[in-house]
Order: structure tokens, then C-alpha cells, then sequence
């Protein structure tokens, strides 16, 4: 059978998109956060443009952290902002409560992005159009979550107190996901071992 030429690049680009895409899966990553500074950073590539969804469900009506997020493309050896969204509206998936958060993009381009989830503060969550121009929480004193009242806290059901997270991806290659917690927790963390374990030379003494 005779294909002319150009229809035959045609099917062969077609093929490639269908091969392509048939690799894109679902993940979900699932943990908890236990500071207001913390956040969780999920890597994922996609091979070819694609529809991505990217969504949390753990909010539960307030039962966990308000959280917001950011979402990156990574350019050269940084990241650059692609788009923000503090509350998923309208929901992107079944059991998102109205104060979780996603993003919903047809045609997004191939390459590596990065998105980044956490407490949300007041807007914006980042800095800037750079990931390494840091976060707006960045610095700032830990308060364990459990104990901190959300600019969308609820006084009368004293909520969002919940240290779950459940992040999901639709659409992509490959995921994988690290949490952050600040670097001052560690510092602190370490400051107070220190502090106990001279309390304890003292006495031996």
C-alpha cells in the first residue's frame, strides 16, 4: 500500500504523541506536615504535551491544613513560575473540599516542573518568578500546625489543625516527592538537643 510521504510523517508523529502518552499515569503521595513553615515538593516530568491535573483532597472540610500551591517549569538549573492557586475553583476532582487546591492545564508543554505545596499564609506563597527567590514563609518562626490559626481558621470549630496532606497527579510521566521542612526547625531542633545535653554534663558534674 502506497502512503504519501507527508501523510506518512503525519502517522508517524501521531504514533509517537499515542506512544507518549500512553505513559502518563496517576500518582498520589500522601504524608504529613508539622510545621506552618513546612512544604511538600513534588518533582514530575511529562515526555510530550499533555492535559495535567494536579489536585489535593485532604483539606476534609477542615480537618487538615488550608493548603495553596505553586507550580514550576525548570529552566536551566532553576525553576520559573508557571501559576499559582490557593483554592481549587471549581474542584478539579471528586472530594476536594472548597479550600483544597489544584490546577487544571490542557496542553501542557513537555519538560520537568516542580510543584510546591504548603499551609497557605495570605497570597502570594512564592517569592517570586524563581524558585530559588525562596517562599514568603521562608524565615519566619515554626508554629507546629496543630497549634496555628490559618488566615482561614474557623474560631467557632477551631480548625485546620490536621497535619495530613494528599497530593494527586493526573497526566504525568513520573513523580516523586521530598518534604521540606525549614531550615530554622532544624536549628532549632539542634539548639535544644545541645541545651539538654549540657543540662545533663552540668549534673553529672
Amino acid at each position: 500500500m502506497h502512503i504519501h510521504p507527508l501523510a506518512r510523517t503525519l502517522l508517524s508523529a501521531a504514533l509517537a504523541i499515542g506512544v507518549a502518552n500512553s505513559q502518563a499515569a496517576d500518582f498520589n503521595f500522601t504524608g504529613n506536615l508539622f510545621n506552618n513553615t513546612d512544604r511538600v515538593e513534588v518533582l514530575f516530568d511529562l515526555a510530550s504535551a499533555g492535559n495535567v491535573r494536579l489536585w489535593t483532597d485532604s483539606w476534609s472540610a477542615g480537618l487538615n491544613f488550608d493548603p495553596i500551591s505553586t507550580l514550576w517549569v525548570q529552566a536551566g538549573n532553576d525553576f520559573t513560575f508557571v501559576q499559582e492557586v490557593d483554592d481549587s475553583d471549581p474542584p478539579i476532582a471528586i472530594g476536594q473540599g472548597f479550600y483544597d487546591t489544584g490546577h487544571a492545564i490542557d496542553g501542557l508543554a513537555a519538560g520537568r516542573y516542580r510543584l510546591s505545596v504548603g499551609p497557605s499564609f495570605l497570597e502570594p506563597f512564592a517569592k517570586g518568578n524563581l524558585y530559588s527567590q525562596g517562599f514568603t514563609q521562608d524565615g519566619t518562626m515554626p508554629t507546629p500546625i496543630a497549634q496555628w490559626n490559618q488566615p482561614s481558621y474557623d474560631a467557632n470549630n477551631n480548625d485546620q489543625k490536621g497535619t495530613f496532606y494528599s497530593i494527586h497527579l493526573s497526566g504525568v510521566d513520573s513523580a516523586s516527592v521530598t518534604a521540606v521542612p525549614e531550615p530554622e526547625a532544624f536549628a532549632m531542633l539542634l539548639a535544644g538537643l545541645c541545651l539538654v545535653g549540657a543540662v545533663a554534663r552540668r549534673r553529672r558534674q
